[in-house]
């Protein structure tokens, strides 16, 4: 079992829901890219989500852009983020970390080899925003040979048909895109998440984590109540931006430690859901 079914077992065991936040690996600054992973994890993350750096990001908003352009500049590619989870691993052996992508920079690193360093750094799963399951099944299965979960994403515009195909493909969580755009979209709607995740999970046989939108408390708490785990990335940017760098890991860990105990303060009928 991997790190990520074996924490989504224990947060059910719980009745509690997953926390997913997300980091671009290398900012603020390359030197706090692994103390803000414990950050995350000592603030009660179930998942952390690391970006990879690339210099096309067309799934992100001005925000996670601005934080892809900023690690570019001090020369953070897959490389080095393959470093940082090593990194955090020589301390951290139970928190799964996912990397969050793009194509580009796993085929110039070439798949076998991506997979092969990958496994060995200590990541669990790997989502590729450009990698759509109807066209990555060999890539998928080098992630599975080598224990790596592939994560693929779903979203409000998606057929019947492409939930069917992903629910086969994707182990770990499916991505819920909570709304149609970029990350760090302002407005939510939980009414088009209440209708569509019952679909989803109705056929998924891994949890559903929703993303994009979410920006404090009050959202993710409304997410949760039908999700099984809730995303949140530009926010924790902007949390970033508004900081000196030594006050980043302590800002980032209050606030997705605030997150944590809104999930938690759900009633337990809800939590269950």
């Amino acid at each position: 079992m991997s790190r990520i079914a074996a924490r989504f077992e224990q947060l059910a065991r719980a009745g509690r829901k997953g926390l997913i936040p997300y980091i671009c690996a290398g900012d603020p600054g390359v030197e706090l890219t692994v103390p803000l992973m414990h950050g995350l994890a000592r603030a009660g993350s179930d998942v952390i989500e690391l970006g990879v750096p690339f210099s096309d990001p067309m799934a992100d908003g001005p925000v996670i852009q601005r934080a892809t352009e900023r690690a570019i500049k001090r020369g953070v590619g897959l490389k080095q983020t393959l470093q940082f989870v090593r990194a955090f691993r020589a301390d951290d052996s139970t928190t799964p970390v996912v990397l969050m992508g793009y194509a580009n920079p796993i085929e110039r690193m070439g798949r076998a080899v991506f997979a092969q360093e990958a496994a060995a750094a200590g990541v669990d799963g790997v989502l590729v925003v450009d990698y759509p399951p109807e066209e990555c099944e060999d890539f998928a299965d080098d992630m599975r040979a080598h224990g790596i979960d592939p994560i693929f994403m779903l979203a409000p515009t998606s057929t019947s048909e492409r939930i069917m195909r992903v629910a086969r493909a994707a182990l770990g969580f499916i991505y819920y895109v909570s709304l149609k755009g970029v990350t760090g979209s302002a407005h939510l709607d939980t009414t088009q998440v209440v209708e569509k995740l019952p679909l989803i999970k109705s056929v998924a046989n891994v949890p559903v984590g929703v993303g994009f939108g979410i920006r404090d408390a009050a959202t993710a708490q409304a997410v949760a109540r039908v999700a099984d785990a809730v995303v949140i990335g530009a926010r924790i940017i902007q949390e970033l931006e508004a900081v000196p760098h030594d006050a980043a890991v302590a800002a980032v860990e209050r606030f997705v430690g605030g997150i944590r105990q809104a999930l938690d303060e759900l009633a337990p009928a809800q939590r269950a859901a």
